[in-house]
């Protein structure tokens, strides 16, 4: 372990002027409040956040970002609590020790739904001061290299939460070195046989060929000094994951595999970096549709550098890259360039972006999303998408990710744009709107008075601005119908309890609920997004659950168990009272009843023993079965609202409601309602069938819910 006085060192190499004392109290008290804690490879636990610091200064940041790292886990995991912190440093120091300590806390591979929610806190706490994910990314780091000490299941969750999140947001931030040795981390565990396949075909072809890369090397420094170019020449193979990652997505062996190798030109000035490009490609041919300029049109996190690859010796094809100095800086860095300390001082890198700035950037799309859902897909094409760059007819430049089309183009420039566009020219030429954009293309949006977004744009648009805008004008549009039919689904819902749906009660739902207003409540039942039942039961708990006198209660419903055997319902096939019924038993989870015709019930048919003899008690039983309908119903205006109607005519109650389609002539959805038995079933759907408005109506059974 680095004791207190290397870790200053290490500091001092780049900030002679750090706050010694503070970085030596800040070290002894963190190693008290973790004397006696151990971690899994047996080592001390405060080696973990001195290795921790020591990555940071690698970084060159600040003392407040290095003491954090130090003490990034004694909240969470020590009787260290905010306020000592706060006294003993200060309170900046306090508040970033808090954030490290929440975003810990943080599932972010659990659930879509409990994954967006983390998502948003992620990049609240990002928000708030960026330094807070700079230690989390090295305590990530830290704790992939010494992964090996983890139970395994354990090392995959860790390793693919590395390769779905924290390696993509490293990369986001510019900070390609440490994207690449996470990716490579996460790689050995989750699938490491394949990581060694790549690296013993390097070793392979290395034997065969010599050093390549140091007569490639050899190569560029001859033409720089042939121009008069000084500059540094760095090269290396690409690391195992990146090859990997290629191979998957050309489909391609190793052998066929040409861009293998990389190489880093660092120069003075921009001018040089041009004459450098010069001499690169008179003395190779360039590769087709592989160069990119970054100095003239820089990336969102200030990183700066030209791309290009080129076929070098041999035929071998080797991608090179060329940036100055200071952008070298921020190359390596990315946004925590803005930290960096040189001599003592804060550097100053006019290429270095304001994190402030950055996060806002990053970030402020987001707040338009309306659900988890929408914020997590935007999260990701935002984490994940690489960059275009394309022309308005003036020659400003729209950053677009790859693969987006000129409908993200019209909405990136303005909502009011994207909302009203009728058409496209690119490079002159009309297009379709499903178009896929390509770098250094010119983009003319056509828009016309009176155009509103369709919700087939929905599957043309890439980016989380433009889908966040469309749905948004979509559910305005489709609101009055929404809240029509919501209002005709809460009647009902109320009706079946002995209630009215007043105004009152359902402001008085929707407060509780935590929505503005009535009409939001309503606009929400109509268009699916939460069902009747919970509003009922949100204002009468009590009334909900009542049952009618008479009736078989819902937990005696089947005879032939045992007293100690508990059922419920499977399904896949939804049985109802007066059809055929079987039972078949399952391991700690009592006896799931199936219909007698059930396809589940083939993957048991060899196991006798699991089989019980059930049939449905013969009283009258409550309206308490859930049945699922698939249906395909006409576009029109009251339509649904009729079919509900319908339904609740027939003294059935619709628990939920799912569109499966939405075409402009027709909905295909599925209508989940609350059933008493197979002739409430069949009463049920010969009225829906008589609806000249249904053109097709199916019970609708799942298989993949499984039993």
């Amino acid at each position: 372990m680095i004791d207190a006085s290397d870790l200053i060192q290490l500091v001092r190499n780049y900030n002679p002027r750090t706050d010694e004392d503070m970085l030596r109290r800040a070290y002894a008290y963190g190693q008290k409040m973790h004397a006696g804690q151990y971690r899994h490879s047996g080592e001390e636990y405060f080696t973990h956040p001195v290795s921790v610091a020591a990555i940071l200064t690698e970084m060159q940041l600040d003392d407040a970002t290095i003491v954090t790292a130090l003490l990034h886990d004694t909240i969470e995991d020590t009787k260290s609590t905010y306020g000592q912190i706060s006294e003993m440093f200060s309170v900046e120091i306090a508040e970033l020790v808090d954030g490290v300590t929440k975003l810990t806390n943080l599932q972010l591979s659990s659930s879509e739904t409990k994954q967006a929610e983390n998502f948003r806190k992620l990049f609240m706490a990002m928000s708030k001061d960026l330094r807070v994910i700079l230690v989390k990314l090295a305590d990530r780091l830290h704790n992939m290299r010494t992964i090996k000490a983890m139970r395994v299941e354990k090392q995959v969750q860790k390793a693919r939460e590395t390769m779905d999140i924290y390696a993509p947001l490293a990369g986001r931030m510019g900070m390609q070195w440490m994207r690449e040795e996470l990716e490579d981390l996460a790689f050995r565990v989750l699938n490491n046989d394949a990581r060694n396949s790549i690296i013993r075909r390097f070793i392979t072809l290395q034997r065969e060929a010599g050093d390549v890369v140091q007569k490639i090397t050899h190569d560029i420094e001859h033409e720089l000094e042939r121009v008069h170019v000084e500059a540094e020449v760095f090269g290396r193979a690409k690391k195992p994951f990146s090859i990997w990652r290629k191979m998957q997505e050309k489909e391609i062996g190793f052998s066929r595999l040409s861009d293998i190798y990389g190489f880093r030109i660092i120069t003075d000035s921009e001018s040089s970096c041009y004459s450098a490009l010069g001499a690169i490609h008179q003395r190779w041919r360039a590769v087709p549709g592989r160069f990119k300029d970054y100095i003239s049109q820089p990336k969102s996190n200030g990183y700066r550098s030209i791309h290009t690859t080129v076929s070098g010796r041999d035929g071998k094809r080797v991608e090179v890259q060329i940036r100055t100095r200071e952008m070298h800086e921020v190359a390596e860095s990315g946004v925590a360039a803005h930290w960096a300390y040189r001599d003592g001082q804060r550097a100053e890198n006019r290429f270095a972006v304001d994190p402030a700035k950055w996060i806002t950037q990053l970030t402020e799309r987001f707040d338009t999303g309306e659900d988890h859902d929408e914020f997590l897909e935007h999260v990701k094409l935002e984490m994940y998408s690489d960059q275009v760059f394309c022309f308005t007819p003036k020659g400003d430049v729209v950053k677009l990710p790859r693969g987006a089309t000129p409908l993200d183009f019209a909405y990136a420039i303005h909502t009011r744009i994207g909302h009203g566009c009728v058409g496209a020219k690119v490079d002159g030429i009309r297009v379709p709107l499903w178009t896929r954009l390509k770098n250094g293309q010119s983009v003319d949006i056509i828009t016309a008075e009176g155009q509103r977004p369709q919700g087939t744009w929905i599957d043309i648009v890439v980016t989380g601005r433009a889908k966040a805008a469309i749905r948004r004008s979509l559910r305005a549009e489709d609101r009055a119908r929404f809240v029509k039919l919501g209002a005709e689904l809460a009647r009902v819902a109320f009706d079946h309890v002995g209630k009215k749906a007043t105004d009152k009660a359902l402001r008085t739902a929707a407060k509780q609920m935590g929505l503005d207003s009535a009409d939001d409540l309503l606009a929400r039942l109509g268009s699916a997004e939460m069902s009747a039942r919970e509003v009922v039961q949100t204002l009468y708990p009590e009334l909900a659950a009542v049952r009618r006198t008479g009736e078989v209660e819902p937990k005696r419903a089947v005879i032939g168990l045992s007293p100690e055997q508990d059922f419920e319902r499977a399904q896949c096939c939804q049985p109802v009272p007066g059809e055929r019924i079987v039972g078949i038993t399952y391991r700690g989870k009592g006896v799931r009843v199936h219909a007698i015709d059930c396809p589940a019930l083939a993957e048991v048919e060899d196991e006798p023993d699991r089989w019980v003899d059930l049939q449905w008690h013969t009283g009258p039983h409550p309206p308490a079965y859930t049945v699922s309908l698939e249906m395909t119903i006409a576009n029109g205006a009251g339509v649904l609202g009729r079919i509900c109607t319908l339904i609740g005519e027939q003294k059935a109650n619709i628990s939920d409601l799912h569109f499966l389609d939405r075409k402009p002539d027709f909905y295909r959805l599925i209508i989940d309602v609350d059933m008493r038995d197979a002739e409430h079933f069949h009463t049920v759907m010969l009225a829906l069938e008589a609806e000249s408005d249904v053109s097709s109506i199916t019970r609708h059974r799942d298989p993949s819910r499984k039993p």
